[in-house]
Parts: structure tokens; C-alpha cells; sequence
């Protein structure tokens, strides 16, 4: 009878690994919180909300994780054995125009999460981080044992941030905490402002898409069934609390990778996305990539190549992502054409 939070339960993974848990875990009672905002169309986090409500041992609170009073409200009335933190302010880019949200959903949202686990003690505190924190690192592939000192965004800045302030909570309270390092999650019903999902709706209306570094970016594409099963998997499992010879606590703290570990150039990805577009109907059978598709330099924020070492989940947690990139687009393929075509 596990009491169990998942904020941003609204948001891509968030509702994903909401659904997860409701469906394996029935005598579990989930309570989500999303703040709903507009970074890109609602009506979306409304169509994966809904699915959601149908489960009896779910409750949705729409508030901000900014909010302290609010927090600490909801860990006083519920008592949550884990805390599962994926509300954040994303995007790389957003974060170079629109800064002032990333400081107030990232670091001070993120710090009124680690404070209600100190005043309200948690089993296990889950959340997380990004792939962005390597930052520019030249050595691939990226393991959580490489030094990430050198974020080329906000964005990446306040997800380390995270990082350093769940490790001095787990040294100074003993809070069991494992951050994921999430690598280019994408699938049906995802964020509108990644590159699949903009690149399907330009092409959809005819318009021309953008691969940046002239199609030579490599990213570590992560199937969001996969993230999700990783997430699963670690929050039944909290770091051991430990005592170190000097009697005084190790911190139980724990980062891991998720990521499958096999970088896919962006023109290759893209061209399995048009013809898994093509397959599902979604554009037609005669369709021109070639005379939509501009390649142009690389941008502002923007680093060549991701690839994860997730040698330390599979050996700590016996998984690693496997499901394919043909797979995984062929499957947000068909949910477009549903969700958006199914009247046409």
C-alpha cells in the first residue's frame, strides 16, 4: 500500500511511468502534480491526464512544484513512501530566451521537493536529470564516472544542480536518492518542441525542416517504453544507507544513465521517421523528403554527439533500453495519425 508521488504527471514521461505504476501497482495509491502551463499545446497534457483519471487509486493536484506552502502541504497530508520528480521547465533552447522559468521549476521547485523529503522522510527520492549535463564533453560514450563541469546551457546547469543538491541531502539527512540522466526521449503523445514531433508537423504541412551541424549531430534516441521501465525499475530499489568509518552516514545517493547506447546520426533518424510517416499514411506514398529537408550549421546550446554508458543500470538493475528507433517511430507514427488525422 505504497503512497507514491510523481510530479509532472502530466508532462511526457511523467504520464507515461503514472500510467506504469497505476496499472502494475492497483493497490498503490499515486497522487500527480502538474502545473498544466503552455509551453506547448495543453490540450495535449489534457489528453494524457484523462487517461490517467479513469484509475481509482489516482488523484490529481494541479499546482506548481515553486509552490512551497503547497509542497509541503501535499507531503504532510499524504505521507509519501517515494517522491518522483519529472516536473521540470525542458528545452534546451527555451532556456537560452526564457531563463527565469528554468531557475524557478528546476532549482527552486527541485529544492522544495529535497526539503518536503527531509521534513517529510521519503523511502526513496527518484528524479530527473539529463543527458545536457555532459555538456561538452568529447568522450563518448558519456558515463556518469566523466566529470560535468562544462554545461553549454541553463537548462544543462540547473539539471547538475540538481544533482549537487540531492547528494548534500542524502550527506546531511540520510535521504535515499538516485538521479537518471535521461538521453533524447521520444514516442507517442511526446513534447511538441522536440525534433521529431516539429519535423512531422512541418512536414505534414509542406514546409521545409532544419537538421542542424548538416545532418553530422548523433543523438542516443531513447524509446520513452524504455525510460520508463528504467525509472520503474530504480524506484523499487533505493541506494542502502551505509555508515562509513567514521560512524558518520554515506550519502545514499545514486546517478545512472538511460540511454540504449547507440548514437543514430539525425539525418538517418529523420529519414526512418518520413518513411514510417509514409507507411502510417500520415504523408503521402510519394512523398519528397530530399526537397524538405535543409541542412544548416549547428546552433546556440547545441553539442554534436550523445551516446549513454548504461553499463552501471544493467549491472545494478539487469536492463539496458532496447527497443529500436524503427520501432519506436513507427509507433508514434501511427499514434499522429490517430490522434491528429483520425477525422480525416
Amino acid at each position: 500500500m505504497k503512497k507514491i508521488l510523481i510530479t509532472g504527471s502530466a508532462g511526457f514521461i511523467g504520464s507515461n511511468l503514472t500510467e506504469r505504476v497505476l496499472k502494475e501497482c492497483p493497490e498503490a495509491s499515486v497522487i500527480g502534480i502538474d502545473n498544466m502551463n503552455d509551453y506547448y499545446d495543453v490540450s495535449l497534457k489534457e489528453y494524457r491526464l484523462e487517461k490517467l483519471l479513469k484509475y481509482p487509486n489516482f488523484e490529481f493536484i494541479r499546482g506548481d512544484i515553486s509552490d512551497k506552502s503547497l509542497i509541503f502541504g501535499i507531503f504532510e497530508k499524504y505521507g509519501f513512501d517515494v517522491a518522483v520528480n519529472l516536473a521540470a521547465q525542458a528545452g534546451v533552447r527555451h532556456s537560452i530566451e526564457n531563463p527565469d522559468v528554468y531557475i524557478s521549476s528546476n532549482i527552486v521547485g527541485f529544492y522544495n521537493i529535497v526539503e518536503a523529503c527531509r521534513n517529510y522522510p521519503v523511502e526513496h527520492l527518484v528524479y530527473a536529470s539529463s543527458s545536457s549535463v555532459y555538456g561538452g564533453n568529447k568522450k563518448v560514450p558519456f558515463s556518469t564516472d566523466d566529470k560535468v563541469d562544462t554545461p553549454v546551457s541553463l537548462y544543462a546547469a540547473t539539471k547538475k544542480s540538481n544533482e549537487l543538491i540531492a547528494h548534500a541531502y542524502s550527506k546531511l539527512y540520510n535521504i535515499p536518492s538516485t538521479g537518471l540522466r535521461f538521453f533524447t526521449v521520444y514516442g507517442p503523445a511526446g513534447r511538441p518542441d522536440m525534433a521529431y514531433f516539429g519535423f512531422t508537423n512541418k512536414l505534414v504541412n509542406g514546409e521545409t525542416i532544419k537538421i542542424f551541424n548538416y545532418g553530422n549531430c548523433k543523438r542516443d534516441f531513447t524509446y520513452v517504453d524504455d525510460i520508463v521501465e528504467g525509472i520503474f525499475r530504480v524506484m523499487k530499489n533505493p541506494p542502502e544507507k551505509k555508515k562509513g568509518e567514521d560512524g558518520l552516514p554515506i550519502p545514499p545517493y545514486a546517478v545512472y544513465n538511460i540511454g540504449g547506447g547507440k548514437p543514430e546520426s539525425l539525418l538517418d533518424y529523420v529519414r526512418t521517421l518520413s518513411e514510417e510517416l509514409v507507411r502510417a499514411g500520415v504523408l503521402p506514398q510519394d512523398y519528397d523528403f530530399e526537397a524538405h529537408r535543409e541542412l544548416v550549421p549547428m546552433q546556440a546550446g547545441d553539442v554534436s554527439v550523445t551516446c549513454a554508458d548504461s553499463t552501471a543500470l544493467e549491472r545494478d538493475f539487469g536492463f539496458r533500453p532496447q527497443i529500436s528507433i524503427r520501432e519506436g517511430l513507427r509507433n508514434f507514427a501511427e499514434w499522429y495519425k490517430e490522434y491528429y488525422m483520425a477525422e480525416n
